[in-house]
């Protein structure tokens, strides 16, 4: 059994990402304690940001007439593409940065997404268990005052469910700057409820990943 975790934080010491998906690996490893978790950590070994277009324009070519960057890119994106197929379960912990997708997940996406195992024609991972955690420093839920800035959450959803396929659960938890930022201390008691039941959905979804893949292989 193998578990695929993805972080992409560029704060892993404060990470309220990391801690959430610390609790749905914790649940998993009870379930699996022999599996291993392959990691690979956006902050501390981030993807070119030249990876992705070498990579495409790279695919037009045959394989002698392409550059060196071109082969190096398409290299790591058939690596991408091994640790999602050749995983049993997937997490990803994802923040909400600057109202968007965080780069470094984004960059990840489109060099993996190249790959043609993983494209929407030739998936290799359609049904596979997965987890997103992805947290926001504000709130940006209906009838807040920024209501539909959280321009991550949705985009994050389409692409693992609905492209890749994904039997997706969703950690979500808003206000992980209350405490950090003054502006938003009138909100410590509905932010610790909040995080309160992120935690509980951490620790459910582990749960729920560890026996999606236990019934797969039953």
């Amino acid at each position: 059994m193998t578990l695929f975790r993805l972080d992409a934080s560029i704060l892993p010491a404060s990470s309220a990402s990391r801690e959430l998906g610390d609790l749905v690996e914790t649940e998993w490893a009870a379930a699996h304690p022999t599996s291993t978790v392959l990691r690979r950590d956006l902050a501390a070994d981030p993807v070119p940001a030249t990876a992705w277009p070498d990579a495409v324009q790279g695919g037009f070519l045959p394989e002698e007439e392409r550059s060196e960057a071109q082969r190096n890119a398409i290299g790591l994106a058939r690596i991408f593409a091994d640790e999602l197929t050749g995983a049993d379960a997937l997490l990803f912990t994802v923040p909400l940065y600057n109202y968007g997708v965080s780069q470094h997940f984004k960059t990840w996406f489109d060099l993996a997404y190249t790959d043609p195992r993983i494209d929407p024609q030739g998936t290799a991972l359609n049904g596979k268990p997965a987890t997103l955690v992805t947290v926001l420093g504000g709130n940006y839920a209906e009838g807040s005052p920024k209501e539909g800035w959280d321009h991550s959450t949705g985009w994050l959803r389409r692409v693992l469910q609905d492209v890749w396929g994904l039997d997706l659960r969703v950690v979500h938890r808003p206000f992980t700057l209350v405490g950090v930022n003054p502006a938003l201390d009138a909100f410590i008691e509905p932010a610790a409820e909040l995080k309160r039941t992120a935690e509980s959905a951490a620790v459910r979804s582990g749960r729920e990943l560890a026996e999606a893949r236990r019934a797969q292989v039953a």
